[in-house]
């Protein structure tokens, strides 16, 4: 196939019907000078869901990407599938890649009479810094269960052998699970997903609002007990270190602020929730992932405390601070 006839629209097409007007969001600079600027689009709902802040393009579809796990580990749960709080976290996770990360993968799999043969992810080397260089160290390449969507996988095939599904082709189409996933998005989100494409693992990934994850998450953080919901967010609060990683500002996040919940997603997603049903959701023009918890952290300071390395991180020269990196 030549450069001209891929399956999809180029980007000239795609621009031709007009660019997300995003706006500028985080600073990078060094000296008197401002080096680098992040343009991107955020959204802040107030408890009852009504508009607190808006930032740039809200209205502009975007794929969640990773953010989208704790909604589907409410689908689920909704579904009868039986899992630990550990494997609850994990199946919401972008996690580190640690052992810890992948036995408790292992034990979702094998709770269900599964092995990770059965797993269609793709492969990676272990997502934490510090993770992946002891796992190469250690002689080890990419795996399916170093990856660091493994626990969703995990849970997803579980789900599929407890309701009868074919394990195969989990990843089809017009498979139950996804149809499962689909109307649990749009029911937590209150929109109807704009399209459909497919994430770095595998699974689909939806076209949404900022203001539609933003809703997602507040379901989640201020579900009453004895919901679906609610199990997913004591889960991740419970265990943030599974949700990302040791080291990762987003278990440094939920670690910091007691109740919130909080999921990154690749290029430049964040959502968080606070227990009152405070949210916000952003997305960096860019992808850039190094903008994305300044302008967060400095979203959710107007409402709560937020630690100071969160907030800004230094640009170094020489080895020592010249500038910083922060929200505008």
């Amino acid at each position: 196939m030549t450069r001209t006839e891929t399956p999809w629209p180029d980007v000239q097409a795609l621009a031709a019907h007009g660019l997300p007007q995003h706006v500028p969001l985080v600073a990078a600079t060094r000296g008197d000078a401002v080096e680098s600027i992040h343009y991107g689009s955020a959204v802040v709902l107030g408890p009852d869901g009504s508009l607190v802040e808006s930032r740039g393009d809200t209205q502009a579809l975007f794929y969640p990407r990773s953010a989208l796990k704790p909604l589907f580990a409410v689908g689920l749960l909704r579904a009868g599938l039986e899992l630990t709080d550990e494997q609850i976290a994990l199946a919401a996770a972008s996690h580190s890649g640690s052992q810890r990360h992948q036995d408790i993968a292992r034990s979702t799999l094998a709770a269900a009479g599964l092995g990770v043969e059965d797993l269609g992810n793709s492969t990676d080397l272990p997502y934490g810094p510090a993770e992946r260089a002891a796992w190469l160290a250690a002689g080890h390449g990419p795996t399916q269960l170093a990856q660091n969507c493994s626990g969703k996988h995990a849970a997803l095939l579980a789900l599929c052998k407890l309701k009868g599904w074919d394990l195969a082709g989990y990843l089809g189409e017009d498979h139950p699970l996804l149809q499962l996933l689909r109307e649990t998005v749009e029911e937590l989100t209150g929109e109807r997903i704009g399209g459909v494409s497919t994430d770095g693992c595998g699974t689909p990934v939806y076209l949404l609002s900022l203001p539609a994850l933003a809703r997602g998450f507040a379901k989640l953080a201020s579900a009453p007990e004895g919901t679906a919901e609610a199990r997913v967010a004591a889960a991740m609060r419970a265990y943030p270190e599974l949700v990302a990683g040791e080291g990762r500002d987003v278990t440094a996040l939920m670690r910091s602020i007691p109740g919130a919940i909080a999921k990154d997603g690749f290029e430049g997603i964040q959502a968080v929730a606070l227990s009152d049903g405070t949210a916000l959701a952003l997305k960096i023009a860019d992808g850039g992932d190094r903008a994305r918890m300044p302008i967060t952290a400095a979203l959710l300071a107007t409402h709560v405390r937020v630690p100071q390395d969160l907030l800004s991180s230094p640009a170094l020269g020489g080895g020592k601070p010249v500038g910083r990196l922060a929200a505008l």
